[in-house]
């Protein structure tokens, strides 16, 4: 691995530590990431098959991973020698405590906390806003074949947006649903946020089954609700806007990338 005096050479081998670091305005560290990051930089290979030989000609001095399915890039990357820094968060908390942690791994300490504390203050100023109004009934799908009602930091997501989400429990993995289980509770909001589709999902994905509901249905790009990075803030923030239909100030916490 290569030495640094100064900031250290950054490899993402992950989208949401590559839109974390962005926003916290740390992309010039980056000089690696994966072909679903968007950013303008060398690309490893996939988020579960980088290539390493890529990899080492880049000379990273830290490499980023996320989430349990990254378990075994992140051992592979270790057994080759490389310092990495793994987080996988479950709950929104969490999430928001992984801006931290990321921070300090590329030694802008200070700017993970800030972007943690910006992060935690818009979504108590979304909280304050819909706490007053009726709670909808929400079933968000993370994918629709076979139908996957979206656990992890989603249902925390909804419930700062002014909804609810019956399906998953904080911290829960994403788990199949029947078409018995979304017709009991009735949901009055659907949101589709297929992974890996980004907005690419027609709303017959849902309607197309016949299921005895009669919801209004949204499609979200897939990082805004999947995505254990800043671009969450922004889908609780759009949750909202559908749910309630107010308008939410401070747009975005994520930075343009280039």
């Amino acid at each position: 691995m290569s030495s640094s005096s100064s900031s250290p050479r950054v490899v993402s081998a992950a989208p949401s530590a590559t839109a974390t670091l962005s926003a916290m305005g740390a992309s010039d560290q980056i000089v690696g990431v994966t072909a679903h990051c968007h950013l303008k930089r060398p690309v490893i290979g996939g988020w579960l098959n980088p290539d390493y030989e890529v990899l080492a000609d880049l000379e990273p001095d830290l490499v980023l991973t996320t989430d349990s399915l990254q378990a075994e890039v992140r051992d592979a990357l270790r057994d080759r020698g490389y310092t990495v820094c793994h987080v996988s968060p479950q709950t929104l908390p969490e999430v928001i405590d992984s801006f931290e942690t990321l921070g300090r791994a590329i030694e802008c300490g200070p700017s993970g906390r800030k972007l943690a504390e910006r992060a935690q203050t818009h979504i108590r100023r979304i909280r304050d806003l819909t706490h007053d109004l009726p709670t909808r009934t929400v079933y968000c799908e993370e994918w629709g074949d076979p139908p996957m009602a979206a656990g992890n930091w989603v249902p925390e997501a909804v419930s700062a947006a002014g909804g609810t989400h019956p399906f998953c429990a904080p911290g829960d993995r994403s788990r199949e649903v029947s078409a018995d289980e979304v017709e009991s509770v009735r949901p009055t909001h659907v949101v589709l946020h297929h992974c890996g589709h980004g907005v690419h999902v027609s709303e017959n994905a849902f309607t197309g089954r016949g299921w005895s509901v009669d919801p209004t249905i949204h499609v979200l790009n897939d990082d805004q609700l999947n995505q254990p990075s800043p671009a969450l803030i922004d889908g609780i923030k759009t949750l909202a806007e559908w749910f309630h239909d107010v308008s939410v100030p401070e747009r975005t916490l994520v930075t343009s990338t280039s």
